[in-house]
């Protein structure tokens, strides 16, 4: 809550690059507090209140003044956009605290949150700011309309029930772990030399993930049986649900037989009106078909083709 009032503060005397690091610090105490408070064994009902206040204030209140302040001061039209984001931040806040107590929900379902989550929410609406900072000039990405219409999305996405992931169910494989260690390093790295490219590129990739998200929503809302399985085994679901459609095969049908069937009974018929003929005539006949099917008859017996069969006294 400090970190997003002050935020408010940097952006009145015009210093938004501060600002902007004010809230962004305020998402990483807000991805933080829950776990210190889980390992602290300090969890009660005030703190979860605390927590929507603050989350309320530094993700919806100060962004937007901070992005009224930038671009909209003095207008009624921004001033009334900047109060329709901090009332869809509020919405979704109160959304989420009635779907905690909501027991009729799946169980994939703890991967998702329903709507861009308030952290994320905040940072986006100020993706125009950044990039007027790092350019350091205006352009179409600092245009009033464009920022306005910018808002009004980010604020529908904030109250949609559009699936986003989750990272606190997000498990990193024993594997993946040393990898993932040094992109954190390089991460860390990229943020302290270029903040806002680092940030406004952490921006667009969570949005390129949305499609993903509702995605896999929608194939764990089909496949029950993927629900309470680890990552690996649902992989293995996948491909298998899936592997004849990547190839473009259609599954076997039962019309296979009915023709062989067929094939075969005009094939006696032949034989029984004269007609030599030896072998089945199938459409995918050959000679290596033949050879094959004769083969296998052979093999099922257990003895070579040509080889004359034991007798009582050989075994």
């Amino acid at each position: 809550m400090c970190a997003g009032l002050s935020a408010v503060q940097f952006a009145l005397s015009h210093n938004f690059a501060a600002a902007i690091a004010a809230i962004a610090v305020a998402a990483v105490l807000d991805s933080l507090d829950g776990r210190i408070a889980r390992l602290l064994d300090a969890t009660s009902k005030m703190g979860a209140e605390l927590d929507s206040l603050a989350d309320a204030i530094s993700f919806g209140v100060a962004p937007a003044l901070v992005l009224y302040v930038w671009r909209f001061e003095g207008n009624r039209l921004g001033w009334v956009i900047a109060l329709v984001f901090a009332v869809c931040i509020i919405l979704r806040l109160a959304r989420f605290n009635t779907l905690l107590d909501d027991t009729e929900q799946p169980p994939y379902a703890k991967e998702f949150f329903v709507g861009v989550p308030a952290p994320a929410g905040g940072l986006l609406l100020l993706l125009p700011l950044i990039l007027r900072v790092q350019i350091e000039r205006d352009g179409w990405w600092s245009n009033g309309p464009l920022v306005a219409a910018w808002t009004l999305a980010i604020a529908a996405l904030l109250i949609s029930r559009i699936p986003t992931l989750s990272l606190k169910t997000i498990r990193v494989p024993a594997r993946a772990v040393a990898p993932l260690l040094v992109l954190v390093g390089l991460l860390a790295a990229a943020v302290i030399t270029y903040p806002m490219v680092a940030l406004a590129s952490a921006l667009l990739g969570y949005l390129l993930h949305i499609p993903y998200a509702v995605r896999r929503s929608h194939w764990l809302a089909n496949h029950p049986e993927a629900w309470d399985v680890p990552p690996r085994e649902r992989r293995a679901i996948r491909r298998a649900h899936g592997a004849g459609r990547r190839l473009g095969l259609r599954p076997p049908i039962r019309k296979v037989a009915g023709a062989a069937r067929r094939a075969v009974s005009a094939a006696r018929r032949n034989g029984g009106n004269g007609h030599t003929s030896g072998t089945v005539v199938l459409p995918t006949d050959s000679s290596r078909v033949r050879r094959a099917v004769r083969g296998r008859g052979w093999r099922r017996t257990g003895l070579r083709r040509n080889q004359a069969r034991p007798t009582r006294g050989d075994q």
